[in-house]
Parts: C-alpha cells; sequence; structure tokens
C-alpha cells in the first residue's frame, strides 16, 4: 500500500522539524555554555574548530 503525502504536508512537517532542531541546538549550546564548555564546529570548507559555546550562544538567532 502507498500512501500520497501532499505538498503542504511535507512543507509542514519540514518546518516542525526544523523547528525541532533549532530548539535542540540552542539547548545544547546553553547547557555546554552554562558548564563552561567548547564544542566542536564544522567549516565550509570542510576543516573544523573547538569554539567556546558562549562565544557561539551569541551567534544564534534570539528565542
Amino acid at each position: 500500500m502507498t500512501t500520497k503525502v501532499k505538498k503542504g504536508d511535507m512543507d509542514d512537517f519540514e518546518a516542525k522539524v526544523l523547528e525541532g532542531m533549532k530548539r535542540a541546538n540552542r539547548k545544547l549550546v546553553e547547557a555546554a555554555a552554562a558548564n563552561n564548555e567548547s564544542l566542536i564546529i564544522g567549516e565550509i570548507d570542510g576543516s573544523f574548530k573547538a569554539v567556546p559555546a558562549k562565544e557561539l550562544l551569541k551567534t544564534l538567532p534570539a528565542k
């Protein structure tokens, strides 16, 4: 049995997943910042670096 998914339903689902990922990311960074930890982030060129979570928190959009 195959279920057809409407475009609008996928758009809603995609928006909900992205919102959940943003919230989870903020929660992770806030927890790391509270413990004076650093997080590893990837760069566009494929390299990576450690960044203090407090600095990373400043770059995130407001809640």
